[in-house]
């Protein structure tokens, strides 16, 4: 299997999110809350072009790396101090917790002293073998400890000239509780032979503006001050602040190295003023970088698409969540029709995916509890609209996330604050030789499904280019159609016409599709008995095409169907 994206002056950008410390790593028998030495890393110089061509093959065209930049630890590596460990989740800890934003995680490297070239290196292999490379910016908070020992010459720390004494300046790059020891729930003194003293106490990055944040905050981080005053809400935007000069250069720093687009987390935590001046300061040097926006407000899209200026925001409280609730909480599928009328004219700027690091996965007791449930799940997020879609590392597999693994704990999610290593994953890449002659026949079915999916975002023009056009507001009342289970929608462009339908049930169907006479026009679809087949599975089909009845087609349970209705093979003449 293969995808011609590179030959398109298009490209719908298909992602797969992987967590370098975890993804490679071969250790076969993690132990829980195992350290560095026990359970072992991935490395960067494990994508191989063997490696790269393998995930290259299953569609993708954009790899996003997580936990790149160094972050807070309790390891220590040769030459890198580890952190305090009272404010380090997890041994390995947050890859969100960043303590130096210009140097790499040594984890990840082979030799330490190296791990800046070995990324740069990485980088050449990702794009020697066809694929674009992502990585996380940051800009929310910093961790407690940060200090650069890599940063370019003349490059000065977060906070390295604040006034403490006053919780908000626009010069300050964090803001402080003054006069007030930092004092969480949690003991600062539970590990190691340091407790951890900060005084005067930091805001915490949640947003936390006391000195007396819990458990359940982001306690290893620090807010950091972008000009807004949260104690009266007023703007110091002019001068431009120190900290936004400050990112500006960090964000260049790695489009210098060859990244070619940021993952931004949280980024409505940070001002939109920000946003706009940053991104356009960014593609004046570097124009087609991509900038993703991790959002989840839907009245904040259009603000941060139109005057933030982000290419992509994720679309999880609509598309994401209400995928969850058909499958979790017995919503009907005809609740779909809200989410594109949603996101109506920004649809095709919405990022969909299925799982990532923040979310349960797809295969878990928490959602679906079969990964082969996927099927109809996939379909939509992939071929509803001309925007990215993306994957987590081991989605393919079906990973469920069964390991209790330390600090992350039972919580249906693959955990990014431990060292530690999945036998899906293990098989799967068998020392980096197997690519998936070890894994299990259902591990190589759906990871071929999902190469079939993947690869037809771009090899198919009517989903990489196409309009979209939704069939349930005429089979709402059919009674040969289900909307509470059954979805519909056709994608089309001159020369291709694409039927999509999915079964949301457990059971196998025969359903009739009413294409309506509006939709004839739009698509130029004609009439007529035709020869096509249903490319997820390459069953041939004979489908009855006409304004007059509807057209007939077998949905299998927690199963799809993609019919190419133009081009078409005649029948006696007729199309």
């Amino acid at each position: 299997m293969s995808s011609h994206f590179k030959e398109k002056e298009t490209i719908k950008p298909v992602i797969y999110q992987v967590f370098p410390r975890i993804f490679t790593n071969t250790t076969p028998s993690p132990r829980q809350w195992g350290k560095f030495e026990e359970n072992g890393s991935g490395k960067m110089e494990d994508y191989t072009p063997e490696l790269l061509h393998s995930l290259h093959d299953l569609g993708v065209n954009f790899l996003w790396f997580t936990g790149i930049i160094e972050h807070s630890t309790k390891t220590r590596f040769p030459g890198v101090a580890a952190s305090n460990p009272n404010v380090v989740k997890g041994e390995a800890g947050s890859p969100y917790a960043i303590c130096d934003y210009y140097d790499v995680d040594p984890a990840i490297a082979t030799v330490t002293e190296r791990r800046i070239t070995e990324f740069e290196e990485m980088v050449g292999r990702v794009h020697e073998s066809g694929m674009k490379i992502l990585i996380d910016f940051v800009p929310n908070h910093t961790a407690r400890e940060y200090m650069s020992d890599s940063a370019p010459a003349g490059v000065e720390d977060f906070g390295s000239h604040d006034d403490t004494t006053k919780f908000f300046d626009p010069r300050n790059n964090y803001y402080y509780i003054p006069n007030q020891l930092f004092s969480p729930s949690i003991p600062l003194d539970r590990e190691g032979d340091t407790p951890y003293i900060e005084f005067p106490s930091k805001a915490t990055g949640n947003d936390c503006f006391n000195a007396f944040c819990g458990e359940y905050d982001w306690y290893e981080t620090v807010k950091l001050n972008y000009g807004l005053d949260y104690g009266d809400r007023s703007e110091h935007f002019d001068p431009i602040p120190d900290t936004w000069l400050k990112m500006r250069d960090i964000l260049l720093y790695w489009c210098k190295k060859g990244v070619d687009g940021f993952r931004c987390d949280m980024v409505f935590m940070v001002p939109l003023p920000f946003w706009h001046w940053v991104i356009k300061e960014v593609k004046k040097t570097y124009p087609a970088t991509i900038f993703i926006g991790e959002i989840y407000d839907v009245g904040l899209y259009r603000p941060f698409l139109d005057y933030g200026g982000f290419d992509y925001l994720y679309d999880k409280v609509n598309l994401y969540d209400t995928l969850v609730a058909i499958e979790r909480h017995n919503h009907s599928a005809a609740r779909l029709t809200q989410c594109w009328q949603t996101i109506d004219g920004i649809g095709d700027r919405m990022l969909n995916f299925l799982e990532n690091h923040d979310e349960v996965r797809f295969a878990s007791k928490e959602f679906a509890g079969n990964p082969l449930r996927i099927v109809p799940h996939i379909v939509v997020s992939a071929f509803i609209s001309r925007g990215p879609v993306m994957i987590y590392y081991g989605q393919e597999l079906g990973e469920a996330a069964t390991d209790n693994e330390g600090f992350a704990g039972d919580n249906n999610r693959s955990t990014i604050f431990d060292y530690w290593s999945y036998d899906t994953m293990r098989r799967w890449y068998g020392n980096g030789k197997a690519f998936g002659k070890d894994s299990t026949a259902s591990e190589r079915w759906l990871r071929d499904f999902y190469g079939r999916v993947l690869n037809m975002c771009n090899d198919s023009d009517a989903i990489r280019e196409g309009k979209f056009f939704d069939l349930m507001y005429v089979n709402l009342n059919n009674p040969d159609f289900d909307p509470h289970r059954h979805f519909a929608f056709l994608r089309y462009t001159e020369e291709e016409i694409l039927l999509i339908a999915v079964n949301f049930g457990r059971e196998e169907t025969e359903a009739a599709i009413v294409i309506p006479e509006l939709a004839f026009d739009m698509a130029s679809l004609s009439e007529g008995k035709i020869e096509t087949k249903d490319l997820l599975f390459d069953i041939p089909l004979n489908l009855d095409i006409s304004r007059d009845h509807p057209v007939k087609i077998t949905l299998p349970g927690a199963g799809a169907m993609v019919a190419r209705l133009k081009p078409v093979e005649k029948i006696g003449g007729r199309v």
